[in-house]
């Protein structure tokens, strides 16, 4: 299951998130998503876990956590929705 993770602070990272959601359970891969022009994290990222029921506890166990001063919001992933101007 992927899940989205918001609300995180600009100094976690990708490791941070691993070590966090692995309390849960086996972590396939953990992505903090960063901004292209400056490199900073955009506060935002995703964290894919194979079993559903581990991700499920993850959600309910982190969602709303304090985490470095900020409250995570944890949810199911939505899929990419296609972009209506690609010129492919």
């Amino acid at each position: 299951m992927n899940m989205y993770v918001s609300n995180l602070s600009f100094h976690t990272s990708e490791e941070d998130l691993k070590t966090l959601f692995g309390a849960y359970g086996a972590v396939a891969s953990a992505k903090v998503i960063n901004d292209r022009e400056t490199g900073r994290s955009r506060g935002f990222g995703f964290v894919e876990m194979n079993a559903d029921d581990e991700a499920n506890s993850a959600i309910k166990g982190l969602n709303g956590k304090d985490i470095e001063g900020r409250a995570l919001s944890v949810s199911v992933a939505r899929e990419k929705a296609p972009r209506s101007d690609y010129r492919g």
